[in-house]
């Protein structure tokens, strides 16, 4: 993932394939972006998570994953 920028507008989510039950991704954008993102397939299911929340997911799969 590339560093994008990050200010009050920007929002932290994880993508789930609700047919798998599987974390397809994660990602963080601005508010305006995302509003105009339509998801890459009809089972994907984005769930927004708190800044706090997105960097422990980072630094977990960071040590999962090296």
């Amino acid at each position: 993932m590339g560093r994008q920028r990050e200010d009050k507008e920007t929002r932290y989510f994880v993508d789930i394939d609700l047919a798998t039950l599987k974390v397809v991704g994660w990602n963080y954008d601005q508010r305006n972006r995302i509003v105009m993102q339509d998801p890459e397939n009809p089972t994907h299911h984005r769930i927004f998570i708190t800044k706090g929340q997105f960097n422990k997911l980072e630094k977990k799969n960071m040590q999962v994953n090296g």
